[in-house]
């Protein structure tokens, strides 16, 4: 189990550090300074792998070790209506994130140009639509490769699924962005018509969804987690905008993707992994036994149970997993901050604060859920996910002021 986990774990933090790095870069280009409002965005449509991707990697997952996906027309009949169910989410989610960011920046500033109104919105549908396309396509292959080579899905799919998924995101909204700049004074209709074009394809995605059971019953009840998840990483967003305005406080820009990318990674296996559990021992509902006990800390870690030993390991991940993508910040260079023994341990201690409460936030959440007759895979994760970016880019932020209150070099 620990080396199922280490790998995809380990390869999902590498992908949060290369968009930490091309977050830094692509800071200084001219649409991320002139419209400042896309750093709220950013939290909000990388936060679309947890709502999207991590979601349905978890069902299939969850899918194929129930033996769901055992015959062929039946497998491909359930990924077709997930990926189609995947595709009507990330353009109404992106258009959502483009609106939510132009809201918080019109109350962040008092004011909000139209064309960057619509370019917001443009380039937001236009990045989730690709990135999620792209991602869900790698996703099916790996589970049900995972599957034939005979490795539990749940240990890699979650993490692969972010793996570079947040790079592949952030490369589409800074490209596309920037493109879309170039248009925004002489030929404005081009966002439009992008915006346009995506949201044209809607009824095509309901359309196929609806045609299987699984995708048909989210398709009328699978909204409000990953909205409210949207809404939260939003959030987020707002608090790192506000923290990057400051000067001395530039170096979180680099460290923000990696501290949420690698929480939202853990908490996802964990989620998964206890998500299926219940299903192979009942129905949403249905609460086994030994579960029924009043929640608390020391039953997500205390025990012998194959989840009480998947959390004591993906805990125990966390500092030297950390430490490896540190290591790899500085040796590339990637921000502005040094890696100061001080800010290491207060770097390290912000990660196991927020990796430890999304643990146990994800043991209590995924049983309440499944207590209620609501399947986790489809609602705990965009939740926990969200939690993860906004708990997150707060310890950082606290991180970054408390390293520049004691004067130590780290936090600029």
């Amino acid at each position: 189990m620990v080396l199922q986990i280490l790998v995809p774990f380990l390869l999902a933090g590498l992908g949060t550090v290369a968009a930490g790095m091309v977050l830094d870069v692509v800071q200084h280009w001219d649409v991320f300074q002139e419209i400042t409002e896309i750093f709220i965005l950013v939290p909000a449509v990388l936060g679309l792998k947890g709502n999207l991707e991590m979601t349905l990697a978890s069902r299939l997952s969850t899918a194929a070790n129930a033996g769901k996906m055992e015959s062929s027309r039946e497998k491909w009949s359930l990924v077709i209506g997930n990926l189609a169910l995947k595709q009507l989410q990330a353009t109404m989610l992106g258009l959502l994130a483009g609106l939510m960011a132009t809201v918080l920046g019109w109350m962040l500033e008092g004011q909000m140009p139209f064309n960057h109104a619509v370019l917001l919105c443009s380039a937001s549908v236009a990045t989730a639509f690709m990135a999620s396309l792209l991602q869900g396509v790698i996703m099916v292959g790996v589970i049900i490769g995972a599957k034939k080579m005979g490795i539990n899905p749940d240990n890699v799919a979650t993490p692969l699924a972010a793996s570079f998924g947040d790079l592949i995101t952030l490369a589409f909204l800074a490209c596309l962005s920037q493109w879309f700049y170039t248009f925004i004074e002489l030929y404005p209709y081009v966002l439009y018509l992008v915006g346009v074009l995506f949201l044209s394809l809607i009824p095509l995605w309901v359309a196929v969804s609806s045609r299987h059971p699984a995708s048909s019953i989210l398709l009328r009840t699978g909204w409000q987690p990953i909205i409210t998840a949207m809404v939260i990483s939003s959030i987020g967003g707002l608090m790192l905008d506000k923290t990057m305005s400051d000067p001395n406080l530039a170096g979180i820009i680099v460290y923000a993707p990696v501290i949420n990318g690698v929480g939202g990674n853990l908490v996802s296996i964990q989620s998964s992994r206890i998500a299926t559990d219940l299903h192979l021992h009942g129905v949403p509902g249905e609460v086994p036994e030994d579960r029924k006990s009043c929640y608390s800390p020391c039953r997500t870690f205390c025990g012998s149970g194959a989840n009480h030993r998947s959390a004591q390991v993906l805990l125990l991940l966390v500092v030297p997993g950390q430490l490896i993508f540190l290591h790899t910040v500085n040796l590339v260079k990637g921000g502005h901050s040094s890696s100061t023994p001080v800010f290491i341990v207060i770097f390290l201690s912000a990660a196991l604060i927020q990796v430890f409460s999304l643990l146990c936030v994800a043991d209590w959440m995924v049983h309440c859920l499944w207590r209620r007759g609501k399947d986790p895979d489809s609602y705990s994760i965009p939740y926990l996910t969200a939690l993860g970016d906004l708990l997150g880019t707060a310890l950082l932020s606290l991180a970054f002021l408390l390293l520049w209150c004691i004067g130590d070099p780290g936090s600029t």
